[in-house]
């Protein structure tokens, strides 16, 4: 027994026939849009999920290579400024063995304990740097100066906190010096040396100023080079850190592309078959679908 055809089943057909044709081809004009293989997740669901975890991991890179830029422009504001407490350091030890000297006057001992004094002002400015309006050398009392100027006793009004930067997996680095490293606090560091020559000035004492002070100046200034030197290395440090997450980057975005990008090449071949294929569905379904009124009154 046969089973009777009508019309309006091979209308039936020839539409689903069409629009099927349709979908492919609108998909594949997507993937040509777009570039990538993956436009839904329906598309390979395993590699949707692989694509997901590359772009977490991906951001994961970005925000640590984020936290090493910022960690390098803090270390150059460090180094910035322990430079220029060092030259105005090496400044007051020159005017310091020139005031030792016999031959110095005290009129001329006077006038150097002066300079003297705005030295020491110019390296608590320095000690109060800021890098993003943040205190450098205050700790983590990043919003505060840790030498206030107008204290005279130099006390260091920052703390011992830590600033660290998280700049790879599970990789933290502390970024910050603390003042007590940097100036000390109030007559055991920098400050406290240069005060008491202040001191041996006024009181025109040149053993002093040749004995005690030059020599008190040189470990503070040994010191001050041994934070650079110390500052130097995270630095260093940091930029190895950024080389690297720039290769990850770079491997994790080729990894990226080869799971949803899509083969240009093979896309354009599948584009031009389909739309082919699409308009020879329009064209026999025309052919076949041709029924009217006229052909049932004949």
């Amino acid at each position: 027994m046969s089973a009777r055809i009508t019309t309006m089943m091979v209308s039936r057909n020839v539409l689903a026939d069409i629009n099927s044709a349709a979908a492919r081809l609108d998909h594949t004009r997507a993937k040509s849009s777009s570039g990538k293989e993956l436009t839904r997740p329906s598309d390979n669901p395993y590699a949707v999920a692989r694509a997901l975890r590359l772009r977490q991991t991906l951001e994961g890179t970005h925000q640590h290579q984020r936290n090493a830029s910022d960690a390098i422009g803090w270390q150059e504001a460090t180094e910035q400024a322990l430079s220029e407490i060092t030259e105005a350091g090496q400044k007051a030890r020159d005017l310091i063995v020139q005031a030792g000297n016999d031959t110095a006057t005290p009129a001329s001992r006077t006038a150097i304990a002066a300079e003297l004094s705005q030295i020491i002002q110019t390296i608590k400015e320095h000690g109060n740097a800021t890098y993003a309006g943040r205190f450098l050398f205050g700790g983590t009392e990043t919003q505060s100066p840790p030498y206030p100027a107008a204290d005279a006793t130099d006390a260091y009004r920052g703390n011992d906190g830590l600033i660290a930067r998280e700049i790879g997996p599970n990789v933290s680095l502390a970024v910050n010096v603390t003042g007590p490293e940097v100036l000390g606090t109030g007559q055991t560091g920098l400050l406290g040396v240069l005060r008491t020559a202040v001191a041996h000035l006024a009181a025109s004492d040149g053993a002093a100023l040749r004995d005690v002070d030059v020599a008190a100046l040189d470990g503070q200034l040994d010191r001050l080079m041994g934070v650079r030197a110390d500052n130097g290395a995270k630095s260093n440090r940091i930029e190895s850190a950024l080389s690297r997450l720039a290769q990850f980057e770079e491997s994790t975005l080729s990894q990226l592309s080869e799971t949803e990008d899509a083969d240009f090449a093979q896309v354009m071949i599948d584009l031009n078959s389909q739309q082919a294929a699409y308009n020879a569905a329009l064209k026999s379904g025309a052919n076949i679908v041709q029924s009217s009124l006229m052909d049932f009154l004949r």
